[in-house]
């Protein structure tokens, strides 16, 4: 096989880093550049959202299955494209990733399906939205329609505050299109778990849990950034209430979308809270979340291109599905000064003392490592926002590495995690130093 990933980030190099360890794939490309999967996979110079050329690329070069990776392709419509040009890829059409691009289509589609989640109004009319904060009186949560890249969400503990989101989105413009509409929702209690199923239009298949740090500081202190870490699997989703959150929300969505004439292909990521037996969904993504597709890679057992081709060609029963039992855990190691400015171009020391097995050939038997961690745990530095110059890696983006170990236990891949994390160094790297530590404490 030949494969293309859209996308040169965290989450795709751990996607490439996985397909290339398929027997089938003989060549891998992706869009961008990336230091880390440019040792998988051959850099072409085509944006991520230039659907034209990615198509007329992939029709040349007879690519057999293109992985989408971050949401603006798939908003903009490269799965139609692909799919009208007889081009096989995994992930939704424009009209079934509205499930992420529009929090009101998302809710429309939750209500008809019968899924668990907040009450809720949308509002374009900024008077009316403050009609009903007044009224409500209660802790809200004010988001913004469209895709705001993490930025879109304000939970108000007061009135005040919401009336501020709400004139920050519809009258002072601050998310521009993506905030012509808001949603507002009651604010649910509960501990929050990312869950993800791969759809196939009509069968759904559970592909695991993590839980994501969103913000900057350590216990959850300062502004949200993309994610600062993330574990996997989380332990208190079971098989039994994996088989809850298939039956009362992935399945159901998955009908209410085919139902709808808009089939759901791809991975569905679920964000919900869990509070005792009660279930609520957050919000639906349309893609791997990043880190959590790279706690959740280290994790996945079998043969990734196959069973994403098999996603995409509607044969989803075809494969079989299967995480190790091992906990996986992602450390993002980020620039000073993220999630708002920061410098890049920073030369990035200790690289070669992490990974444990071969970049080039993940087939490879382990090397023996510069550094000997643990037994039995196996250690990648997954590339985010990093380039190449001299030979040299240097910081380009905010979240610029995600340290990714795994484990027996989720202690032993903490702490392999952080051990390898500390070999790394560039000039002001800032970490959370308490990934999973909630959850340890328990």
């Amino acid at each position: 096989m030949k494969i293309l990933v859209i996308g040169n980030g965290g989450r795709e190099h751990a996607l490439s880093w996985r397909l290339r360890q398929s027997p089938a794939v003989r060549e891998i490309f992706f869009t961008g550049k990336n230091p880390g999967i440019a040792t998988l996979a051959t850099p072409i110079d085509i944006p991520a959202t230039a659907i034209d050329m990615l198509a007329d690329f992939a029709s040349c070069e007879a690519i057999d299955l293109t992985v989408v990776g971050p949401e603006a392709p798939l908003a903009a419509g490269i799965v139609d494209l692909f799919e009208h040009r007889g081009l096989s890829i995994f992930g939704p059409t424009r009209a079934a990733a509205a499930l992420e691009t529009s929090k009101h289509f998302a809710k429309q589609v939750m209500v008809e399906a019968g899924v668990p989640t907040a009450r809720y109004e949308s509002f374009t009319d900024a008077r009316s939205a403050r009609d009903y904060v007044e009224a409500r009186r209660t802790t809200l949560v004010v988001k913004a329609d469209g895709l705001a890249f993490g930025k879109g969400v304000t939970i108000c503990r007061d009135t005040a505050t919401a009336i501020a989101a709400v004139n920050d989105a519809l009258e002072n413009n601050r998310f521009g299109e993506a905030g012509a509409r808001v949603v507002i929702e009651d604010f649910v209690t509960g501990r929050e778990v990312s869950f993800f199923a791969l759809v196939d239009g009509r069968d759904a298949v559970a592909m695991g849990s993590a839980r994501d740090h969103k913000a900057i500081f350590d216990d959850d202190q300062g502004p949200n950034t993309g994610g600062m870490g993330a574990y996997s699997p989380v332990p208190e989703v079971g098989p039994d209430l994996e088989e809850r959150i298939m039956a009362e929300v992935v399945r159901p969505v998955a009908a209410a979308m085919a139902a709808r004439g808009t089939p759901y292909r791809g991975v569905l990521f679920v964000g919900l809270m869990c509070d005792g037996d009660r279930l609520s969904v957050l919000e639906f993504n349309v893609r791997f979340g990043d880190p959590e597709c790279q706690a959740l890679m280290m994790r996945f057992e079998g043969d990734l291109a196959a069973t994403l081709a098999a996603v995409a060609r509607g044969n989803l029963r075809q494969i079989d599905m299967r995480l190790s039992p091992r906990s996986a855990v992602a450390v993002v190691l980020a620039s000073a000064g993220y999630p708002g400015e920061y410098r890049e171009g920073l030369p990035i020391s200790g690289l070669d003392l992490i990974d444990s097995k071969d970049c080039n050939n993940p087939n490879a038997t382990p090397r023996r490592a510069h550094h000997a961690f643990a037994a039995g745990c196996e250690v990648k530095a997954f590339h985010a926002g990093t380039a190449t110059r001299d030979g040299r890696i240097f910081t380009d983006g905010g979240r610029v590495l995600s340290i990714t170990a795994a484990a027996d236990d989720l202690p032993g891949a903490v702490a392999a995690a952080y051990e390898a994390a500390n070999l790394v160094g560039f000039e002001g790297m800032q970490m959370r130093r308490d990934i999973a530590r909630r959850e340890i404490s328990r």
